[in-house]
């Protein structure tokens, strides 16, 4: 993951990137499933056999929260990487087409179910990215965004501001939080979204908050359970449960935070 962060921070999205999993921490998407399939993609993406060039995330150690004694992964980017199904770490399942087709159904219905005066906090992530670009509003791909009345009200938005937000300023009437799992194993909280802290979470609260996943990303799960963890021992409990999952435009899946 280190050097994974390192050839993100050389070449950003410029360059497709595919890493060979033989180290200790191989938590991001841009690594094969294996060295052989790494090889295997390698050959068929440079002789045009593969074409398909999809959004990775790149996972490595947090170091603030490291120097605090806390062992956490953060998510620092994105990077282009060759896909083919099966070769591809914790990107194992559904068609290119099919994926995109779900992903541009959860951006429709979260759209269509957004009430008036309600102040929608957008986390990062490619899964959310569409409802941004359909609003015609520039996403921040590794921030949260607040959305009301279909209109940007805060790009790239702090606790501190969402804080005030929550308790009724810019006329909000309520809130929800929109998420999606962040990493290939399974975090819907504390991964990639620190700036949605326990005390937002709370202010929020448990019945406004709404995952949205591809069934790839939850089938690349393998029926383990979603995970959070926000640094708040009594709301990870909270937070535990059975959640609707948005993962596509008319269709929710059943799916345990554990």
């Amino acid at each position: 993951d280190g050097t994974a962060r390192n050839i993100y921070n050389a070449v950003g999205d410029k360059v497709p990137v595919l890493g060979i999993p033989a180290g200790v921490k191989i938590h991001s998407s841009v690594f094969a499933t294996s060295p052989k399939d790494a090889g295997q993609l390698a050959a068929r993406f440079l002789t045009g056999e593969v074409q398909v060039i999809k959004d990775a995330e790149v996972m490595d150690l947090d170091e603030h929260a490291f120097r605090e004694g806390r062992v956490t992964a953060r998510l620092y980017g994105y990077v282009r990487v060759p896909y083919e199904e099966q070769l591809v770490q914790n990107l194992k399942s559904g068609s290119t087409e099919s994926e995109l087709a779900a992903l541009d159904g959860i951006a429709d219905r979260i759209i269509e179910d957004m009430e008036p005066d309600v102040a929608y906090i957008i986390g990062p992530g490619t899964t959310t990215r569409p409802i941004m670009e359909k609003l015609g509003l520039e996403a921040t791909l590794l921030g949260v965004d607040v959305v009301l009345n279909k209109q940007l009200l805060v790009a790239d938005a702090n606790e501190e501001q969402l804080l005030r937000i929550l308790h009724g300023e810019d006329g909000v009437k309520g809130a929800k939080i929109i998420v999606t799992i962040i990493g290939g194993q399974g975090y819907v909280f504390g991964r990639g979204n620190q700036q949605l802290s326990p005390e937002v979470i709370r202010k929020v609260g448990k019945d406004n908050i709404r995952i949205v996943a591809t069934r790839a990303k939850l089938n690349a799960l393998n029926r383990r359970p979603l995970l959070v963890d926000t640094g708040d021992d009594e709301l990870n409990q909270m937070l535990k449960g059975y959640y609707h999952i948005l993962v596509s435009y008319d269709r929710e899946v059943m799916y345990k935070i554990g």
